[in-house]
């Protein structure tokens, strides 16, 4: 089992083991849908700093192993304190999240600060929130969701039937945690048409 990274998972629940990732991200906290909030304001920092580097062949730098990429969909790790990695979808305002874009595997710690300060030169904006994270899932269950993203308990109800069917539990942590990977732009996409990747970590029983 491993994560195809160049196709998208089935409408039905399937177990895979992540390899490790590298990506540019924000960590912030509250309502994803309120305008001026950290979750708005991290979006044009990740975009900055992932397309500073795909736009790096155009420039002087020349950055070693370098290939063309589309750049990756946005992604998010989401958790709320004292829920053992239950998601409350009425509770928004008591989000914690990590906004991410997975970066190639070519791009090193110095390519990165090299990115970050191009892009805040160019943007005019602070990019002191922009770290380099490096991810490590593992084993975990996925499924696409598909519709508003309010509708996604039943997806997530689905994947946890699915995995304990097959000898798997929940294994939620710090570390682990609540993953969307977003394949649709819901400013261009109706909501009952939004596709949404979901993923869980789990661990056998």
């Amino acid at each position: 089992m491993r994560y195809n990274i160049t196709g998208k998972p089935p409408d039905k629940p399937s177990i895979l083991i992540v390899p490790p990732m590298s990506y540019v991200a924000v960590r912030g906290k509250g309502n994803p849908n309120a305008e001026g909030g950290e979750y708005q304001n991290a979006l044009p920092l990740l975009y900055g700093v992932a397309y500073t580097i795909k736009m790096s062949k155009k420039g002087p730098r020349e950055i070693e192993g370098y290939f063309d990429f589309v750049a990756p969909p946005l992604e998010g790790f989401w958790w709320q304190d004292r829920t053992d990695g239950e998601i409350d979808y009425a509770r928004k305002d008591d989000f914690n999240f990590i906004s991410c874009i997975r970066l190639p595997d070519f791009v090193t710690r110095e390519d990165f600060d090299w990115a970050v300060s191009e892009a805040a030169a160019k943007k005019k904006l602070d990019f002191s929130a922009v770290e380099l994270l490096r991810v490590d899932e593992g084993l975990c269950v996925q499924c696409m969701h598909t519709g508003p993203y309010d509708d996604e308990p039943a997806t997530i109800d689905a994947m946890r039937t699915f995995a304990a069917e097959r000898g798997y539990a929940p294994d939620f942590s710090e570390a682990r945690l609540h993953h969307e990977i977003y394949l649709s732009d819901p400013r261009k996409c109706a909501p009952e048409k939004l596709k949404t990747v979901i993923r869980h970590p789990i661990k056998l029983i």
